[in-house]
């Protein structure tokens, strides 16, 4: 799901709006396996394109009800804004691709583990090219991931590569992200729109040769087609003016929603394996978190990165 690390600026009368953004994004966060799941049956490609299509006009409508279109045409305007987004772009398209791919073949347990040590990805990513301090806290809360991380290359015989690459390509794109300098809803129609162009052609393409499943599928496959579209953006909207208007630590805490949901369904609604080894790796996961969340409340770090799924 593109975003911007946001710097939420409190106003004690629209906290309560905001927490009810926030959380609806978390919640909507939280159940895109569901979806992910439904469209599991369609080309992979197709649906992240679907994705990145409609989720331009959704974009747009919201950009011009904010006023900030002068903004965006200045982006549009600019060689170096125009490059720093397609890099972002690419980066979110490797992180969107793979969740979609996880979920359709039954390891929606690597994602929620994915998002769930991304938090401590980003610690690590500020420490090593920020030159961030790690509290004591945080430098045993990284050791405990590393230690589950390293529990599940022995139990499986390789490296959970879907949770590490999902960690490490949002925490890049985060990394990038920070150094674009336009707001959140501005920076995710300059991102869409770049990925629309290759996108576009593709479906065109597929339309062209009547291997697409918009126009050539059934109602079905059109109408979960263009779902992507909202499913993709309004989540990601909602939590960029419900971040703007809480503490820190509130959206801090909140990031769990998302991952908890996505675990949950994954054992109890989609069944996947989850053995002594995998509890005892999220053990090891949590208490790492829990740390860290006590670590970040009480010293008030910069503000997380907005989930992208």
């Amino acid at each position: 799901m593109a975003t911007d690390m946001i710097q939420p600026q409190v106003d004690s009368k629209g906290a309560q709006r905001g927490f009810v953004l926030a959380f609806l994004a978390y919640f909507l966060w939280g159940l895109l396996p569901l979806y992910m799941k439904a469209v599991a049956y369609l080309p992979l490609i197709e649906v992240v394109a679907h994705r990145i299509i409609w989720s331009v006009p959704i974009a747009a409508v919201v950009l011009v009800w904010l006023g900030r279109t002068a903004d965006f045409k200045a982006a549009l305007r600019s060689p170096r804004m125009l490059a720093m987004g397609a890099l972002t772009a690419t980066l979110i398209t490797i992180n969107w691709s793979l969740y979609v791919w996880a979920i359709a073949v039954d390891r929606t347990v690597e994602t929620a583990l994915g998002y769930y040590i991304n938090p401590l990805v980003n610690v690590m990513v500020g420490a090593l090219l920020l030159g961030e301090k790690l509290d004591r806290l945080q430098k045993v809360a990284v050791g405990l991931a590393v230690i589950a991380v390293a529990i599940l290359t022995y139990e499986s015989g390789k490296l959970p590569w879907v949770s590490l690459v999902l960690a490490f390509s949002f925490a890049s794109y985060g990394f990038c992200r920070k150094t674009l300098p336009i707001g959140p809803s501005q920076g995710f129609l300059l991102e869409v729109m770049i990925l629309a162009i290759p996108a576009s052609i593709y479906v065109l393409w597929l339309m062209a040769n009547g291997q697409d499943h918009l126009v050539s599928g059934n109602w079905k496959d059109t109408a979960l087609l263009l779902g992507c579209g909202p499913i993709t953006a309004v989540p990601l909207l909602m939590f960029a003016f419900g971040a703007k208007l809480l503490r820190f630590s509130t959206l801090g805490i909140m990031q769990y929603i998302a991952p908890t949901m996505v675990f949950l369904i994954a054992v109890f609604v989609f069944h996947e394996p989850f053995g002594m080894i995998d509890a005892a790796a999220f053990g090891l996961i949590w208490m790492a978190l829990a740390m860290y969340s006590w670590s970040m409340l009480s010293h008030k770090p910069a503000a997380p990165i907005v989930p992208s799924q």
